[in-house]
């Protein structure tokens, strides 16, 4: 199973929220290069980072410390946070980035997010972030009408390989993943989901992998310490 750590931005500082709050924020780092020098250290093959400024207004005010971080090297790096438009999309690749994240524009073009994943294939993903089961957007601010679960097997069926599917409840909670859920999208023929919010344990992502899940994103539980990414790396990555 692939292990993403992740950097959250916000203002160029490395940050994480809780259940998607911008105002509960907690600042862990203000050089995220280190941050993920530090986890190529620790074994880390792949990074996930959002740009949660991009998330909520568009903007691309982490650009510039995405693409610092890429220029790194070591690392196959999703991103996410803002992406709206094709040329975004080839901004961010053309840095050198693996794949892209569509969230918002996913749910409100859907017939866009159809057209960029015919003609970039594993170069993007959609980040399905969900609320009591509802598709949430635009930062997590507002729900939509349609069920997570059934969002995924929509996009699926649009030509999207793979989803990173983020129960909000749990994120940034350091309470459990919600496991239920990866068993049901599990389910879905052909689609490769990652597991995102809440996971803290390695006993979770024992399970997590045993259910098929393609990958989990390691937030919080890494920057609190509940989580060791050099085990966690020996153990399932």
């Amino acid at each position: 199973m692939d292990i993403f750590p992740a950097i959250d931005l916000r203002g160029g500082q490395v940050v994480r929220l809780y259940q998607g709050d911008y105002d509960k924020e907690t600042v862990y780092a203000a050089d995220p290069c280190a941050v993920a020098r530090d986890f190529l250290a620790a074994g880390a093959k792949c990074l996930h980072v959002v740009d949660l400024d991009g998330a909520r207004d568009g903007t691309l005010a982490n650009f510039d410390s995405i693409a610092a971080i890429a220029r790194q090297g070591g690392l196959y790096i999703e991103v996410g946070g803002g992406i709206r438009d094709e040329d975004r999309i080839r901004r961010y690749l053309d840095l050198g980035v693996g794949r892209c994240i569509l969230g918002t524009i996913a749910v409100k073009d859907f017939a866009f997010t159809e057209r960029m994943a015919n003609k970039y294939g594993e170069r993007i993903a959609v980040g399905v972030d969900a609320r009591d089961g509802y598709v949430a957007v635009s930062g997590w601010k507002e729900l939509s009408a349609e069920k997570g679960v059934d969002f995924c097997r929509r996009l699926r069926s649009a030509g999207v390989k793979a989803v990173i599917y983020t129960d909000i409840s749990r994120d940034g909670a350091e309470q459990g993943t919600n496991l239920d859920l990866y068993r049901e999208l599990s389910k879905i023929e052909g689609l490769a989901v990652t597991a995102s919010g809440g996971v803290s344990s390695i006993e979770e992502l024992r399970q997590l992998k045993a259910i098929g899940t393609q990958a989990a994103i390691l937030g919080k539980a890494l920057y609190t310490g509940r989580l060791d990414l050099k085990t966690v790396m020996k153990e399932v990555g």
